[in-house]
């Protein structure tokens, strides 16, 4: 097989549809995490893991990098957790530190292996972290999600300069996917209102059905890993192209 992608959250929402779009190319090998099991097909390997847990991931890199003589290496770290949507005061310890263990340590740990297996070597070499808006807004209930995906942002800035410098020649993109009809958009619509000020902002999305398909923001992401020439700028906005 000529091209591996790697692909994170692949078992729902976004992940599950990308992974469909991936998979109609009997050239592409996927190689799948997600913490809900799924079957294996000719081209398709699967990891169930619970990416807060950190050290569980990084005993299976090597699992998860399979050895091959790929043309194209592409990783996508598409899972991400909205978390526990509640003022800071009012917040599980634990699921403080789960929720950037999973948005911003799991993708760290697998750019990380990601260079590691792949910088040396001559062939076509791209990350893509799903990021979002929150990342540059002060949303109320959200400190975890939004400061998550703001660090995201800044590994992925961080990535570039040092794979420049270094002449890896990985391309690297923090894409906002915009508001996606995923089960995310159910959690946050599960929110307290006296948690977060903008539910009943939230809820109107759904009802009058402004939420964007999860197959339209996939067709989004394959475009920018099709037309990588196009895009000069590390930080990406699907609703931009």
């Amino acid at each position: 097989m000529k091209n591996l992608y790697i692909l994170t959250g692949c078992s729902k929402g976004l992940g599950k549809t990308l992974l469909e779009v991936l998979l109609a190319d009997k050239e592409n090998m996927v190689v799948g995490i997600s913490r809900s099991p799924m079957e294996e097909t000719g081209n398709f390997k699967h990891h169930s893991l619970d990416l807060a847990h950190s050290e569980e991931l990084s005993g299976k890199l090597a699992a998860v990098f399979p050895e091959g003589d790929f043309e194209k290496a592409v990783l996508i770290n598409n899972a991400g957790w909205i978390g526990e949507i509640a003022p800071i005061g009012r917040l599980d310890p634990t699921g403080i530190a789960t929720i950037h263990a999973v948005n911003v340590v799991a993708p760290a740990i697998l750019m990380n292996a990601f260079v590691h297996t792949f910088g040396g070597r001559s062939l076509k070499k791209t990350v893509v972290n799903i990021s979002s808006g929150a990342a540059e807004k002060n949303m109320d209930g959200w400190s975890g999600y939004s400061s998550s995906k703001a660090a995201l942002n800044r590994l992925t800035f961080v990535a570039q300069e040092e794979s420049d410098l270094k002449g890896y020649g990985i391309r690297y993109f923090a894409l906002s996917p915009g508001i996606v009809d995923t089960p995310m958009q159910a959690d946050i619509r599960a929110a307290k209102e006296e948690d977060f000020s903008n539910l009943s902002k939230f809820k109107s999305f759904k009802e009058n059905q402004e939420l964007t398909s999860p197959d339209a923001v996939a067709q989004k992401v394959m475009y920018l890993l099709d037309h990588e020439g196009d895009f000069g700028d590390v930080l990406q906005d699907v609703r931009m192209f």
